[in-house]
């Protein structure tokens, strides 16, 4: 049996020295910084210069950057991690745009039916799209490559690339501080993961709500169309599948939760991809996504408040599912498919199968059985089972949330698990 995890110390960790090192952050980089400062240090660290069109990335940094510093729960150590991550996606950007510079061939590399999986954080999506992944017929990103996806100079024979390496270092070290991490959400180099990273290039990814609490952002991000997004997000995919040598093109199998939100946007620039869809309790996913998020703000807040984040993170959620029933229609049965939680867990075999026939690709039975490896080698709960408690801890209404949620109850027949 999986061992129960009790986290006893949301609201008022215990702060090691090595904790408390983290919230104070590295002392030798800038904080704060402007947007200005941002693109400045990203053109020096790389030697570029050259940004591409500017899709409105600019104003979305600057509406981030305010949306940090209105942040007053942050540590240090948590506004210099949000503008690591913002120095990081420009100077990708700029190896981005000084690739396809270099070699204008990338811009014809064809991405051809790629494979969406979008779904509730905390949804199966991420176990999903990595037991998938093991078709070699299919191409995801590891979350290495998500980081950074421009290669440096060749890696000698027998080496490693340095960007695996930079990825693990940092994990492993977060990971050291917030053990129990492993149990929610595994952050391993070579994992396959979100493709959302790389809408961090374009300053459009939801992954900034993950860092901190930024509600000036959600609402920018919320009032603006993100088509322009996924497109260079394709540029993107067209960049690594040349990387790879695979100027034909391949098929991708991709996935986000910021996805469920972007059904329309997705359609418009990815129109013969195939769209799968899973669905789960909104209230089990809060339960399980506010301790997450909670357990992992020992790291970057100076206090913490579970029941204010868990207001947050219900609003977002509403915001998101309002997004996905409206868009819903962008998709017809041809191309898409919901999944419920409850049923892909009973049948998860069953349900690649109706994967796999509405994208069209066969299942021989040797790929099946790699699948289903995967299965058996990572069984749920391997790092033990975490205990939720979104009523005590979080101070949550369950049936208040569950008449909040009933627009979408009455669209996706989900089963409510508690």
């Amino acid at each position: 049996m999986s061992q129960i995890i009790h986290i006893d110390d949301m609201a008022d960790p215990v702060v090691t020295p090595a904790l408390a090192a983290w919230r104070e952050g590295p002392a030798d980089f800038p904080c704060p910084m402007t947007a200005g400062e941002v693109l400045a240090r990203a053109m020096a660290e790389t030697g570029l210069s050259d940004f591409g069109d500017d899709t409105g990335f600019r104003q979305r940094l600057a509406v981030i950057l305010e949306a940090l510093y209105e942040d007053e729960g942050l540590t240090r150590g948590g506004r210099v991690f949000v503008l690591k991550q913002a120095v990081r996606a420009m100077a990708n950007r700029l190896r981005i745009e000084d690739l396809v510079r270099r070699h204008p061939e990338i811009l014809e590399v064809p991405v051809e039916r790629p494979i969406f999986i979008a779904g509730l954080p905390r949804s199966g999506t991420t176990h999903l799209v990595n037991w998938l992944s093991r078709d070699e017929r299919l191409t995801s990103l590891t979350l290495w490559e998500s980081e950074e996806p421009v290669a440096g100079p060749p890696v000698p024979p027998g080496e490693v690339d340095p960007r695996v390496t930079r990825s693990a270092e940092f994990w492993g070290a977060f990971g050291a501080l917030v053990p129990h991490m492993a149990a929610m959400h595994e952050m391993a180099a070579n994992d396959i993961h979100e493709d959302n990273e790389l809408l961090f290039m374009d300053m459009n990814c939801y992954n900034w709500e993950f860092s901190a609490r930024l509600p000036r952002w959600t609402r920018h991000y919320l009032a603006h169309d993100r088509a322009g997004s996924y497109a260079y997000e394709k540029k993107v995919l067209q960049a690594i599948a040349w990387q790879r040598g695979k100027p034909e093109g391949v098929r991708w199998l991709l996935k986000s939760p910021q996805h469920m939100e972007n059904l329309a946007a997705i359609k418009a620039v990815f129109p013969d991809a195939t769209m799968v869809i899973t669905h789960r309790d909104p209230v089990d996913v809060l339960r399980s996504l506010t301790t997450m998020l909670g357990y992992s703000d020992r790291t970057r807040r100076s206090w913490i408040d579970p029941p204010a984040l868990a207001r947050l993170w219900a609003d977002r959620i509403e915001a998101l599912l309002r997004e996905c029933v409206a868009q819903r229609e962008a998709w017809g049965a041809e191309q898409s498919l919901d999944v419920l939680f409850h049923q892909y867990m009973a049948d998860q075999q069953g349900m690649a199968r109706r994967i796999y026939a509405l994208a069209g690709l066969d299942l021989p039975p040797e790929t099946e059985a790699k699948l289903l490896g995967y299965l058996a080698e990572n069984p749920r709960h391997a790092h033990g089972k975490v205990h939720y408690d979104l009523e005590g801890v979080f101070g949550m209404d369950v049936a208040a949330l569950r008449q909040r949620f009933a627009f979408y109850y009455e669209r996706f027949p989900v089963k409510q698990e508690h």
